[in-house]
């Protein structure tokens, strides 16, 4: 077998076969299939497109280039959860104690966060001693016990995907449906769970800007996922606005643990009832997504989410009093109000901007070396939909530096469109596959 021959059948629009996809992984794994070889297969791929046998077999390929975790160790059935990200997205936090508080077994790997999308374990960390670098052991004897861990994802997890991905960030071929679900799902598969439960974002503040995209992604992720034999279900969710109102570590983290309590904010609530129910769902705790639903309702209302999350982070070496007193996170030195330049109607925010100002304030990473402060960020106080008068406030900005917190409040005043007339809110969640 030979790479310049697969190239040239995918240039002329074949289909690649299993042996000659695996082939192709394992040998750009090792080193002996050279990168400008595979930048044109992908190249190839970008333009030419895969079917979805190719699809499936390209994942199964990378899931298999390392070490696939077993969970086996772990009673009852597993299910994951994945979101494509966005600003404000702090769901790992609320969701996991919602539904091992309800019995369902959850292992989860999650990342750090890079550019303006904040990674779960950087929140994680906002308490004190709290560490993701547990071994594979103590990750599944965790899980037998407290229902609920969460580590960084190991360097031997999908290493075909690491290499994949450097290359097409370089090469102009991140943007091809095929590749990104592959890319999403070999980690999940090899993360080890029965069955994985998704969040595919839509919006401004999205990798996919649009809901048909949107959707496409969630049916090309869903079928690899079913035809590598695991329950698999996707959530489409807005991300045209940030999720919730907090964007920033700390501030994510004290507004999880608002939710747990009960007090969250509707949306972010929301797609939390509609993920767990699923994971119930596919965790067969639950007949169907109603009686799920009642569960991790019952599970917010008696207090036991609230109490499994400090169980949580307490296991994983965190100081569980701040689940108590949120209020006793470090603060910004400087916290102000960003007031409304006009009257009228919230029409649109530009998602992404809000997301890039917390990123000004020092809260995400602009290289993997980058340094986070957890304290800074935004709190908004009007969202989409919402009435406002001149000099109302908009959010309350958190900084630790004065000329950092001047350049990000006006990108947020210019993320904010004002309208006259009143703007009808669109449905928060688009559709589950």
């Amino acid at each position: 077998m030979r790479m310049y021959d697969l190239i040239m059948k995918k240039r002329n629009g074949e289909s690649l076969s299993k042996e000659e996809i695996q082939y192709m992984v394992q040998g750009f794994t090792k080193g002996e299939i050279p990168d400008y070889q595979m930048s044109a297969m992908m190249m190839a791929i970008y333009f030419q497109g895969m079917n979805e046998e190719e699809t499936v077999e390209l994942t199964m390929a990378m899931a298999h280039s390392g070490e696939m975790l077993d969970l086996s160790g772990i009673e009852g059935r597993k299910v994951d959860k994945h979101s494509t990200g966005g600003v404000g997205d702090k769901t790992s936090l609320t969701l996991t104690p919602m539904v091992a508080a309800c019995g369902l077994k959850v292992a989860k790997m999650s990342g750090r966060g890079l550019g303006h999308t904040g990674g779960t374990i950087d929140k994680l960390e906002s308490f004190p001693g709290f560490s993701t670098g547990i071994d594979t052991d103590q990750f599944i004897n965790q899980v037998n016990k407290v229902g609920v861990a969460i580590m960084g994802q190991t360097a031997d997890l999908a290493p075909a995907d690491k290499k994949l991905y450097a290359l097409r960030d370089v090469t102009a071929t991140v943007d091809n449906m095929s590749l990104i679900a592959s890319s999403i799902m070999s980690k999940k598969l090899a993360a080890g769970a029965d069955a994985i439960v998704l969040d595919v974002k839509t919006g401004s503040g999205a990798f996919m800007k649009s809901e048909e995209d949107a959707f496409a992604l969630a049916k090309e992720m869903t079928g690899i996922g079913r035809g590598a034999g695991r329950d698999t279900y996707a959530v489409i969710s807005d991300m045209d606005q940030p999720l919730g109102y907090a964007v920033g570590n700390i501030l994510e983290v004290q507004e999880a643990i608002e939710t747990l309590r009960g007090n969250g904010p509707e949306d972010f609530y929301e797609l939390c009832l509609t993920l767990g129910s699923l994971m119930l769902v596919a965790g067969h705790l639950a007949k169907d997504k109603e009686e799920g639903r009642k569960m991790c309702e019952e599970s917010i209302s008696s207090g036991k989410a609230l109490a499994k999350f400090k169980e949580f982070v307490e296991a994983q070496g965190g100081d569980g009093r701040f689940v108590d007193h949120p209020e006793e996170f470090p603060k910004a030195k400087i916290i102000e109000e960003i007031k409304a330049p006009k009257s009228g109607c919230i029409e649109h925010i530009e998602c992404d901007e809000i997301g890039i100002c917390s990123l000004i304030l020092g809260g995400g990473r602009e290289t993997k070396e980058s340094e986070i402060d957890l304290t800074v960020g935004l709190v908004l106080t009007k969202k989409v939909g919402d009435q406002v008068k001149e000099g109302d406030t908009l959010a309350v900005i958190h900084a630790n530096d004065r000329e950092k917190l001047e350049t990000a409040k006006e990108r947020f005043l210019k993320a904010y469109t004002i309208a006259d007339a009143p703007v009808e809110k669109k449905p928060f969640i688009k559709g589950i596959l």
